[in-house]
């Protein structure tokens, strides 16, 4: 399957769960636009409880909402007017290219459980079938079983990985990583850090100092800042990213478990709430199942003719 069909499968519970609402609303929309009536309280009510439902998050709802009502007196379609609203919300959000650094240093940060190791075992594997030598570092050495896991994916994707002993300072790891990384020629380097909870300070102090050591050991590093996000907690990743990017500077968003929650809205709420661009989704538990993230078709696969 093409990217967009695969994205549009990893969206299904969410369709699933909003579908037959929807096409009620719009039903109900079209008939009223039919008697040159505007799109009525009601149908305004409808359309909000049900963008909540999907997690598209209280601001971005009354954002559409707004846009909704202001417009929906010049003979669009209920459809086209969310669809284009939520076009615009992805519109706000800067993705900056790659800098052009090599080796390119990415740090992969988040808490426990977001699927943070096997995403980065996927994205090496993604990286590597586009023509790219990815280099992992396992600079969790916080778990036990953090790095014996992540050589596990590494060994799948089939690249190189940096290791160290359990308990040794992360950010010399991190430092002997981009070393060997440019010794070996390898471009990215993938760095797993420890899956911090965002409220222990010293952890999050550890990150700071991962960061000051990777811009000693390249220019720039780290370039890139990937927080994972759980997309089946939905509203509480936005206050996980809020904390991770104060101290991280976390620069994308990898959205994972989508396949797993009817609450994919919670892909709008992090583009209007956070200005954070998303650069991979996971659509499922195999090593080819994180795929880039394209706006323009999450917003076809969620509005495809019918839901």
């Amino acid at each position: 399957m093409g990217f967009i069909d695969r994205l549009r499968e990893g969206l299904t519970r969410t369709k699933q769960q909003i579908v037959s609402r929807f096409e009620e609303i719009v039903q109900q929309a079209d008939e009223g636009e039919q008697r040159t009536r505007p799109i009525t309280v009601d149908t305004i009510e409808a359309l909000e409880e049900l963008l909540i439902s999907a997690d598209v998050g209280l601001p971005a709802t009354e954002r559409i909402v707004t846009a909704v009502r202001s417009r929906s007196r010049h003979g669009e379609s209920l459809r086209d007017l969310v669809k284009d609203e939520i076009r615009q919300i992805f519109d706000g959000v800067e993705s900056p290219a790659p800098n052009g650094h090599k080796p390119q240093v990415t740090l992969i940060v988040g808490v426990n459980g977001t699927g943070k190791t096997t995403t980065i075992g996927k994205l090496a594997n993604l990286l590597k079938a586009s023509g790219k030598t990815p280099l992992v570092c396992a600079a969790d050495t916080f778990r036990a079983a953090a790095v014996e896991q992540l050589e596990i994916w590494a060994k799948r994707a089939g690249v190189d990985i940096v290791r160290a002993n359990e308990g040794s300072d992360p950010a010399s790891v991190v430092f002997d990583a981009i070393q060997s990384g440019k010794a070996r020629g390898r471009d990215p380097i993938l760095v797993d850090t420890a899956g911090r909870l965002h409220t222990r300070v010293n952890l999050m102090n550890e990150l700071e100092k991962i960061r000051r050591v990777a811009a000693r050991a390249a220019e720039g590093a780290p370039h890139e800042v990937l927080l994972v996000l759980d997309a089946t907690v939905g509203q509480n990743g936005l206050q996980q990213a809020r904390e991770f990017t104060s101290v991280a500077g976390v620069t994308g968003i990898v959205l994972t478990k989508l396949d797993g929650t009817a609450k994919g809205g919670v892909a709008v709420s992090i583009a209007h709430d956070l200005k954070l661009p998303i650069r991979y989704v996971g659509v499922g538990e195999g090593i080819d199942d994180l795929i880039p993230f394209s706006p323009q078709d999450y917003v076809e696969a969620l509005f495809q003719e019918k839901w």
